[in-house]
């Protein structure tokens, strides 16, 4: 089932596939998509803008590096009006992550208040 995850009011989680999907992101209004990965496709939505996380899904990526300007993004997204939808191959380890970051340098949210967050709107 395709589907994007809410995790805040402009910002959603999910998998490639969903991601992918220019319905979903209409029906959701989204306008910035962040693919935390090196080899998932973008959407193919022009009205949509992009950004890359170029990293592998293993643990030796440097994916601490690429937290202030993704979370930046979000916000900035957020700040015009905007909605953020960040995504990984299956979405979960590495978008995740870097939804855990914006909640956390945005939302001033501790490490256990902003997982909080992730399980209650995945359950």
């Amino acid at each position: 089932m395709l589907q994007l995850c809410k995790v805040t009011r402009a910002l959603f989680i999910s998998n490639a596939r969903s991601a992918c999907s220019d319905e979903l992101l209409q029906r959701e209004a989204v306008t910035l998509c962040i693919n935390v990965s090196k080899q998932q496709p973008f959407p193919a939505a022009a009205a949509v803008s992009k950004l890359q996380i170029p990293v592998y899904d293993d643990p030796n990526e440097d994916l601490y590096a690429h937290f202030d300007r993704a979370a930046d993004a979000i916000q900035k997204e957020a700040n015009r009006g905007g909605r953020s939808v960040v995504y990984c191959k299956n979405g979960r380890s590495r978008s995740a992550t870097v939804c855990i970051a914006y909640l956390m340098k945005h939302r001033r949210l501790t490490l256990a208040e902003a997982l909080q967050v992730g399980h209650q709107r995945l359950r």
